[in-house]
């Protein structure tokens, strides 16, 4: 038989699902003494992990009983969420409470130097406009539009991202701001912030984004699947056969994100002698009815419900979720999807699915990236090393 949790991690994280709120909680939960029990969530209280709210009624004690919960409100993250072409910032607590914001113009092309300087000049300003004390500031988190290796937070192989390759992301704000970095790709930190906020619940969530490009991302009881090489959720790049399109981001042709990408609706609609710039110029044209914009978007729609009919079929997500620039003209574009993805797929699969729009929108990013930071100041292992 495994044992319970022991270390003053490892019952932090007890309170941090919610499973616990109370000393007699916990110790019903774990079965330690009564004596060890006092010590560790003790050390929790004085290390600053948890804070007494309130108190809450105790049955089984007669009389009520103090209520516990993660400090996770006094702690301060700044979080980071860039695109090809902009870039929003927050400083947020651990909680994931957006307390200021912007958005920058970034293009990531100018390289890394470049990027960052701007992101760390920009974060240190909402630092100062939020008020919050600067010993309050425990992560950093930032998301990119290309694969990042998780292990060691450098910047994969990524045409999406000239100059910026094996570059040690992690390593730069780490030593920047004296505090545990993350970094992610976006549609990952996307993703994440869509379960935690708004499908806790939910057992596996598959979320896609498509804006100037396409990427999914799976997250399973709480937490993202990782690939062996920084490669997953890659959908963009699925060969779809009949489509003679070459990708503008990788050169190869018949990927998905040829036919149904930002990039591919912004030319589709420029052949026809419309003059889009961006994926929300699509946007703009689909809500003003605009006959090309609306076939084109449904079109791309249903390419990438083609794409993840296999994927629902293979995964059974309880929840599908398009987020990304195009999500903005959800209407034609999940009706898309939907049409593609329900008949490709075996009934089994689909029949208690959600295939909804991003609910946070623009924040999901954020919010996914306060979650991470989250995760690492408040795991077992870094709480362990600071009390235990």
């Amino acid at each position: 038989m495994a044992a319970g949790p022991t270390s003053a991690g490892e019952l932090l994280q007890l309170f941090r699902s919610g499973e616990v709120s109370t000393r007699s909680q916990l110790q019903q939960a774990t079965g330690l003494a009564r004596s060890t029990l006092t010590y560790r969530v003790d050390a929790l209280l004085a290390a600053g992990y948890l804070t007494e709210d309130g108190s809450v009624a105790d049955l089984r004690r007669g009389r009520p009983s103090t209520r516990l919960r993660v400090n996770d409100q006094a702690t301060t993250v700044l979080v980071a969420d860039l695109g090809a072409t902009h870039g929003r910032l927050a400083v947020s607590t651990a909680a994931g409470d957006v307390l200021t914001e912007t958005v920058i113009e970034s293009s990531i092309d100018k390289g890394p130097n470049t990027v960052l300087a701007t992101v760390t000049a920009e974060l240190d300003t909402l630092l100062r406009r939020s008020g919050r004390p600067a010993d309050t500031l425990r992560g950093v988190g930032l998301g990119v539009p290309g694969p990042v290796n998780w292990h060691t937070g450098r910047i994969a192989r990524s045409i999406s991202m000239p100059g910026w390759d094996n570059y040690p992301v992690r390593d730069h704000l780490t030593s920047y701001y004296a505090v545990p970095a993350v970094v992610d790709n976006d549609a990952n930190l996307l993703g994440l912030g869509e379960q935690r906020r708004i499908y806790p619940a939910a057992h596996l969530v598959l979320f896609v984004k498509v804006g100037t490009g396409i990427g999914a991302s799976m997250i399973v009881d709480g937490e993202l699947l990782r690939g062996s090489a920084s490669a997953e959720g890659d959908i963009g790049h699925a060969k779809i056969i009949g489509v003679e399109e070459t990708c503008s981001s990788c050169g190869a042709r018949g990927c998905l994100a040829a036919t149904a990408s930002g990039r591919a609706m912004v030319r589709d609609l420029r052949r026809l002698g419309h003059e889009p710039a961006t994926t929300r110029d699509v946007v703009d044209l689909v809500r003003q009815g605009n006959p090309d914009a609306v076939r084109i978007v449904t079109a791309a729609g249903r390419a990438v419900g083609d794409v993840l009919s296999t994927a629902v079929s293979l995964l059974n997500p309880d929840v599908v979720v398009i987020g990304g620039d195009i999500a903005h003209a959800h209407e034609r574009f999940l009706l898309g999807v939907r049409d593609t993805l329900l008949n490709r797929s075996q009934p089994l699969a689909t029949a208690h699915l959600l295939i909804a729009p991003t609910v946070l929108g623009d924040r999901a990013g954020i919010t996914g990236a306060a979650a991470m930071v989250a995760d690492v100041i408040f795991g077992s292992e870094a709480v362990d090393s600071r009390v235990n």
